[in-house]
């Protein structure tokens, strides 16, 4: 895809160097020299000094050929601004950062066709780590009413060598969960599973639930089996 981002703070950096990475065509824009420098140097991308909020300058990042415009910049009313001209120029896809809450509709009514509230992601990442110290948020959906999250198997799991369907099937697994994606990290493999799938010892399991269910569907997976010690007798 071509894409053109505004801001190349920390967040805006990290993004280009994985976009990069994943063969994107990417091209910045930051009003800071010493930015636009650093992100050609690491990355390689095309990086413009000037304002995102100045049409010339949208227009000299290509935006006629655009497929997204990412506005990571500092200020709301910048990423406001900026997502009204990209629509302008016929950019299909607008994603922002929103900074205050009260934003929210003014960046809807400029055109942006995604919100990204950086606060509630991180609100919500310590939530999970408080209340749910097995579970790894990935990221929330519907306002935070589900999440996508990762649960490890521990050696000492019941779960192990059941398939995927029987512990969908047990009357206490919430039916408004669903097994994503599994990654084995010895192997380095992901992959999406199916029914018949067995789970085995330290497989990562992607899963998306309601908030509600989370810590139920953790019971389940990570449950230890029961051990019977052996007594001793003295004689």
């Amino acid at each position: 895809m071509y894409i053109i981002i505004a801001g190349a703070g920390t967040i805006g950096q990290d993004i280009i160097k994985i976009l990069v990475d994943n063969k994107h065509n990417v091209v910045v824009i930051d009003i800071q020299i010493a930015a636009c420098q650093t992100v050609h140097t690491e990355t390689g991308a095309l990086a413009i000094c000037g304002n995102a909020t100045d049409l010339s300058i949208l227009q000299q990042a290509g935006a006629k050929n655009a497929d997204l415009l990412l506005c990571l910049t500092r200020l709301d009313s910048d990423n406001i601004a900026c997502a009204l001209l990209g629509r302008s120029l016929g950019i299909p896809r607008v994603i922002a950062r929103l900074h205050n809450p009260h934003y929210e509709d003014s960046y809807k009514l400029a055109g942006v066709t995604t919100i990204v509230r950086v606060a509630d992601l991180l609100i919500n990442r310590i939530l999970t780590e408080i209340e749910q110290p097995r579970v790894r948020s990935i990221m929330t959906l519907g306002k935070g009413k589900a999440e996508v999250f990762a649960i490890k198997i521990p050696r000492d799991a019941k779960s192990i060598g059941i398939r995927i369907k029987e512990i969908t099937q047990n009357s206490k697994f919430p039916g408004e969960c669903v097994f994503m994606g599994i990654y084995k990290e010895k192997s380095d493999e992901f992959f999406i599973p199916r029914g018949d799938h067995m789970i085995h010892e330290d497989d990562m399991i992607f899963l998306t639930a309601r908030k509600e269910y989370i810590n139920q569907v953790a019971d389940i997976l990570t449950q230890k089996k029961f051990r019977l010690w052996p007594i001793s007798f003295k004689k």
